[in-house]
């Protein structure tokens, strides 16, 4: 299926490994140009899917407004960016959390992602076009028990989509979410067993989410054929939300 992303331009954050990484690949195989931030870029610099790599903290004003003025003078302009850094945090009760636990996740979780979408937005306001879209949660539904400063982060990345999905109208400028399930990716790593046995056991389908099923879905999103849907959510949680 053609989701006609060839030549289109983007910016994916994250893009060292993960749901990035995978998005980044399946949008270069559908004909997009990719420039590629993250703080860790060695598992990618030499992937030819990406055209251009630039190592970018998200959460660092500084860092991003360099970042997407060395992407645009790659690409020599942008279509969209995904923004898909990200982190989970701890996973312990909401009384064991300190401040600084939980503020490093709403730096990167939601500062990062107003930083990133904000950079791109002069770019896209002078086309009149574009696609931003960012990897949020069911957990920004649902809640999250056991990590809250990730639930708190997502919760606060779809409102402001939401909102900036309006105020960017009328345009062909669109601001949707992605809100997967539990993915299996290297941030499990940081999850206890428990915490994950137990998210697990809340997704109908039995199975975790892939990334290459995020990477699709994002893709179609993504697209020009994706025209008439903004602020909205994009569920690939197995059947786990209920609204």
């Amino acid at each position: 299926m053609s989701f006609d992303l060839d030549g289109q331009r983007f910016v994916i954050t994250g893009a060292g490994k993960g749901i990035g990484k995978a998005i980044g690949k399946r949008f270069a195989e559908l004909g997009a140009r990719v420039s590629a931030w993250d703080l860790n870029l060695a598992g990618i610099v030499s992937d030819c899917a990406f055209e251009h790599c630039v190592q970018v903290d998200v959460t660092d004003e500084a860092s991003v407004a360099n970042g997407v003025y060395a992407s645009i003078e790659a690409l020599g302009g942008l279509e969209g960016l995904i923004a898909s850094a990200g982190i989970n945090g701890p996973t312990k009760p909401t009384w064991e959390y300190s401040l600084s636990d939980w503020q490093k996740v709403l730096d990167v979780d939601l500062t990062g992602v107003f930083l990133s979408v904000r950079s791109v937005l002069p770019q896209l306001r002078s086309t009149g076009y574009g696609r931003i879209i960012v990897i949020a949660s069911v957990a920004a539904k649902d809640g999250n028990p056991g990590a809250v400063a990730y639930g708190a982060a997502k919760a606060g990345v779809v409102g402001f989509a939401k909102g900036l999905a309006r105020e960017l109208q009328p345009s062909e400028i669109t601001v949707n979410c992605i809100t997967p399930a539990i993915t299996e990716t290297d941030l499990l790593t940081g999850m206890s067993p428990e915490y994950i046995n137990e998210k697990k056991n809340l997704i109908p389908m039995g199975r975790f989410c892939s990334v290459q099923e995020i990477a699709d879905m994002t893709a179609w999103v993504a697209s020009p054929r994706c025209s008439f849907t903004t602020g909205q959510l994009f569920d690939v949680t197995g059947g786990r939300a209920k609204h």
